[in-house]
Order: structure tokens, then C-alpha cells, then sequence
């Protein structure tokens, strides 16, 4: 008797397969497979399954003929195996093959006939296989229950209002300011704070510097840096290190001690000393232009600072009113959310987990951040997503099913303009955009997004909208 346990790994190929490809039906006659349906939770099932023994040993028959075929052992002629000898000799591989062709089928039939759709590949467990057998197993998967989204009318929604007032618009004037501020060469004096300094300095320490191999006892880490520019003041400085550079003018050198406190961030540094020898090459001055009319023409096509200025409240505005519609489609969300009494697919919550952490590594690699070197806990980065991504996945549940029950859809013409306008972010042609997402499946999930942005902007207009 054969009982195994199909690994995932394996199961991935084969089920996928089946639940993405036409199978023929099992062979037909009254109870010719048995089912049996078991609700371990809202969302988690089992089916066990019992093919009967005369459809596995025509498999059995089948598949040892194949292999009756392409076997090789010495003193038969190839193609000549007898085929006793075959299923002696590969017994094992013969079973494990019924059950690969066997058990897809069967799952696939009874979650057809039953009008069950996994919202994952079904775990397959508890399988037992022999010859002259039932073949038994158990497939567990989960499913979405059935959700009732409630009256649309009763939405009643807060949009804050878009208002700006004049310190806003001062503070960003302000920033713009602060950013067009250009640094001078100094003459005549020393190093003072908000000074640019660029300096050569030379380190020595006990401890590794910039992932140095740690030293043996009574030897030192030393390194050289040379043309370093260094803002007087930055927080990013070492403790101690401006105090030591104030006072200096171009040319000067000297040597001095940094004691790093036993909590520093770079816990290689924490709690050591590191001796710092400096030579100051060169001064500059920070200066911040008047905030008037020869800045706002510095800044761009403006005449006046009035003009600048005008600009500016528009953007904020523009801004407001986005950030304003923002947060009011989130509060629909959660209101969405609330909805679903039940706990979620864990699968599907994953998933949501999975897209996150996907698309913050892109933000790090888009900040030339390398994320395998970020110093981040990856398993407490996903803990902290799991709450939220519950409540994205409730949310998009409900949204699915008030698109089926109010038959909102993307059409063709919406699904080739979304193409399109990625494909100008891009800088790429939309042929080329559409061949990368078939190829890798992703205009199923561009058509999913579209109609639940429909399915947004449907429900925004059955809800009551309050200003707060």
C-alpha cells in the first residue's frame, strides 16, 4: 500500500493544471466516485474523496503499459517487458503517477459539480493508492462564503473640505526658499554651524569600521576618506564632531576623539572611541535668497512673487481636494469592510501581505536602497501588514460582489486606455504593455482593479456624501 503525503510543491504543477486545463471526465457509472464535503470553518473545507478500485486499476493498467513501452532492463527486448515484471519493478513510480492523473480530475468534477471555486490550490493529503484499492484522499482548500453587501443608501460618507489657508501657502513658499539656497565660498573665518565643509579625514579604531573583519587584541581599524563634504549641524554627524570642527579655517588639521554612546544607531560603533584626524580644505556658506519677485523668476516662468504665489495656492488646493477624495473612498472602504462578519481566506490575506511587501521593495530600489541590506526584520514588516490587509481584503470582497450583482464591468475600451496611460508613465508602447501582462497574467488582475474602481465610483454616487 502506497500513502503519501503530495508535497505543495508538487501539487502546484498538477492541480494548477487542473483547475486551468480541460480534463476528461472520470470514467461514469453510478457512484463511480465518492465525495464527501466537511465545513472546518466559514472559509476552510475538506473533500474526501474515494475513487473506486476499478477506476484505479484501469489507471494502473494504463499507466504500466507506458511504461512497458519505454522500459529498459537487461535480458528483455525494449518494448518486450512482461508486464508483471513492470509492475514489480516500478511499482512505486506506477502509484504515484495513478494517483498525479487521477486526483486532479476528481477534484476538479466534485468542486464543479458542488459550484465550489477555491480561492487556492487545494492542499491534497491522506493519500492512499494500491492496486485492487479504493484510492483515497483528503483535499483541503478555502472558499469564500457568501456576502451580502447591504443597502448602498445606508453609506453615509464625511468629504473633509479642500480649504487652504495662507500660512500653508507661506510654509511652502518657505520650502521653496530653503531649497533654492546655494552655498558660497568663505574667506577670513572659521568653520560655524550650517557651514559645507569639505575635509580629508583619516579614522582609527578598535572596532570594525564599515564592516571591517573584527581586529585581533591590540590592533586598530584604520580608514581614509578623502574630499568628504560634511554639513555642519546635519543630525547624521557623529557626537561631538561639529564641536570639534567649529572654529577652523581652510588648511587647518587636527585630531581629536569621538565617543560613541552604547545606544548609537550603528551598533558596530556603539560604546567605542573612534580617533578622527581631519585636514579642512575648503569653507561654504549656505545663503537663502530673498523670498521676492527675482526668485519667483529664478523658480520658473513667473513675473512676480504674486504670481508664484498664486501658483502655489493652486496646488495646494489641487492637492487638498485629492487627499480630501482620498480619504473619504477610504472611510467607503472600511465601511465595505464591516460588512464581511466573517474571517478571511488566510490565503487571500497573504496575498494582500505578499503585494506589500512587493511594492515597498520597489520604492527602496526606486530610492537606490538595496532591501537586502535596509537592516529590515522582513517577518515583523508583514505582522504589521496583516491588520490592514484584512480589512483590503474584506473590503475587496465586498467590492467583487456588488460588481457581479450590479453587473458592473471594465469594458475594452477602458481596459486599452489603462494600457495606454501606463504605458506613457513607462515610456513604452502599449503593444509591448499588453504583451508583458498576458504573458504574465496580469491583465486579469488590470481588469479586477478597473471594475472595482468602477464599482467605487457607482457606490459614491448611491451614498450619502456629508462636508465635514
Amino acid at each position: 500500500m502506497l500513502k503519501e503525503e503530495l508535497q505543495p510543491s508538487i501539487l502546484a504543477l498538477f492541480i494548477t493544471s487542473a483547475f486551468n486545463t480541460q480534463h476528461s471526465a472520470l470514467p461514469q457509472s453510478p457512484n463511480s466516485v465518492k465525495t464527501e464535503f466537511i465545513d472546518v470553518s466559514d472559509t476552510r473545507k475538506n473533500l474526501v474523496v474515494e475513487i473506486p478500485s476499478t477506476v484505479v486499476d484501469a489507471e494502473i493498467d494504463k499507466v504500466a503499459r507506458d511504461y512497458s513501452r519505454a522500459a529498459r532492463i537487461p535480458g528483455f527486448r525494449p518494448g518486450k517487458v512482461p508486464p508483471k515484471v513492470v509492475r514489480q519493478r516500478f511499482r512505486d513510480q506506477i502509484l504515484h503517477d495513478v494517483a498525479h492523473g487521477l486526483i486532479p480530475r476528481a477534484v476538479d468534477e466534485a468542486l464543479r459539480t458542488r459550484g465550489v471555486e477555491p480561492v487556492n490550490t487545494p492542499d491534497i493529503k491522506d493519500v492512499v493508492v494500491e492496486e485492487g484499492q479504493p484510492l483515497k484522499f483528503t483535499a483541503s482548500f478555502e472558499t469564500v462564503p457568501a456576502i451580502d453587501p447591504g443597502d448602498y443608501a445606508s453609506l453615509t460618507l464625511r468629504r473633509k473640505e479642500a480649504s487652504v489657508d495662507d500660512a500653508a501657502v507661506d510654509q511652502a513658499l518657505t520650502r521653496l526658499q530653503e531649497r533654492a539656497a546655494r552655498y558660497e565660498p568663505v574667506e577670513g573665518r572659521g568653520v560655524a554651524m550650517g557651514d559645507s565643509v569639505v575635509l580629508d579625514l583619516k579614522r582609527t579604531a578598535a572596532a570594525p569600521l564599515d564592516g571591517a573583519p573584527a581586529a585581533a587584541d591590540g590592533e586598530t581599524h584604520t580608514d581614509r576618506h578623502d574630499n568628504v563634504t560634511v554639513d555642519i549641524g546635519a543630525s547624521a554627524n557623529p557626537p561631538g564632531f561639529d564641536e570639534a570642527l567649529t572654529g577652523l579655517e581652510a588648511g587647518a588639521s587636527k585630531t581629536f576623539d569621538v565617543n560613541y554612546p552604547g545606544d548609537y544607531t550603528v551598533t558596530e560603533l556603539a560604546g567605542t572611541t573612534v580617533t578622527y584626524d581631519v585636514t579642512v580644505k575648503s569653507i561654504r556658506k549656505r545663503v537663502v535668497p530673498a523670498l521676492d519677485d527675482e526668485l519667483a523668476k529664478d523658480l520658473g516662468s513667473f513675473e512676480s512673487l504674486d504670481a508664484l504665489r498664486s501658483q502655489v495656492r493652486g496646488d495646494l488646493e489641487h492637492e487638498a481636494r485629492h487627499e480630501a477624495e482620498r480619504e473619504t473612498r477610504a472611510d467607503l472602504l472600511r465601511q465595505l469592510a464591516s460588512r464581511v462578519t466573517f474571517d478571511v481566506p488566510s490565503s487571500l490575506v497573504d496575498r494582500e501581505i505578499d503585494r506589500r511587501v512587493e511594492e515597498f521593495v520597489r520604492r527602496l530600489v526606486e530610492q537606490q536602497i538595496d532591501p537586502t541590506r535596509a537592516n529590515i526584520n522582513w517577518e515583523e514588516f508583514r505582522d504589521r501588514q496583516r491588520e490592514a490587509a484584512e480589512e483590503a481584503v474584506r473590503s475587496a470582497l465586498v467590492l467583487d460582489e456588488i460588481a457581479r450583482r450590479d453587473s458592473v464591468m471594465a469594458t475594452d475600451e477602458e481596459m486599452d486606455a489603462e494600457i495606454e496611460r501606463y504605458a506613457e508613465r513607462a515610456g513604452r508602447t502599449a503593444a509591448a504593455v499588453r504583451a508583458r501582462l498576458e504573458k504574465e497574467g496580469g491583465l486579469a488582475r488590470l481588469y479586477t482593479g478597473l471594475r472595482r474602481e468602477k464599482t467605487m465610483e457607482f457606490l459614491l454616487s448611491k451614498a450619502t456624501v456629508l462636508n465635514a
